[in-house]
């Protein structure tokens, strides 16, 4: 099973190089910790940012870099600073390869609900509303279950949607599911994670292969 760091550094793993990439608030910034060293990517942040590099240490934090999220960030060489409206831009032109963002649910049809839960207050879906519509490649890094014990891995979402048909890939504490047909497929499985485990914890509809290789990590 994998804590939040082994899915991160899973993730990072579908990187290919010249990618450029958002990462969403929570698991999905810590990609930026784990981009493989043969492979160059560039990190857009929606509040203004090309070119982020990993989390700073302590004695290199500056106040003035910070991500969409308000966590403090390092840059890369050549990294540039705009204003949001260029940002979105960017976003709504397709020009960001892969988005990666954390979520409440996922459904076999590649909904996602990742910004409200009814009664509690929020301050909006931000900009994931812009790159669920406009990213072709969107992967959730997310649990599997909820505190409670359950699946968050669904027919249909119950949650308010921020998109429809969008997301791609699942990667969870569990498993590596791809969405394709309406059916989440399992392709990987975490370290120590039996099928049998995976199946329990999907209330989507699942179809597992003979032979489900446990991920490299």
């Amino acid at each position: 099973m994998l804590d939040k760091y082994g899915i991160a550094k899973r993730i990072a793993k579908e990187l290919k190089d010249g990618f450029y990439v958002n990462l969403g608030i929570g698991i999905p910034t810590l990609v930026a910790n784990y981009v493989p060293e043969d492979v160059e990517v560039i990190l857009q942040s929606e509040n203004g940012l090309l070119g982020i590099g990993p989390f700073p240490f302590e004695d290199d934090v500056d106040a003035d870099l910070i991500n969409a999220g308000k966590q403090t960030v390092t840059t890369t060489k050549g990294s540039s600073f705009f204003d949001s409206a260029m940002s979105f831009g960017m976003i709504r032109s397709q020009r960001v390869n892969l988005t990666v963002l954390g979520a409440m649910e996922v459904s076999q049809n590649g909904d996602i609900a990742n910004w409200k839960i009814p009664g509690k207050m929020v301050k909006g879906m931000g900009g994931a509303m812009d790159l669920v519509a406009s990213a072709e490649n969107i992967i959730v890094a997310m649990m599997h279950s909820n505190k409670a014990g359950e699946s968050k891995i669904l027919k249909s979402c119950s949650l308010p949607l921020t998109g429809v048909a969008c997301v791609k890939k699942v990667v969870t504490e569990l498993a590596v599911l791809e969405i394709k047909d309406g059916k989440f497929h399992l392709i990987e499985r975490a370290p120590g994670v039996s099928v049998e485990e995976i199946i329990s914890k999907t209330e989507g509809e699942l179809v597992v292969p003979d032979f489900v290789p446990e991920m490299e990590i």
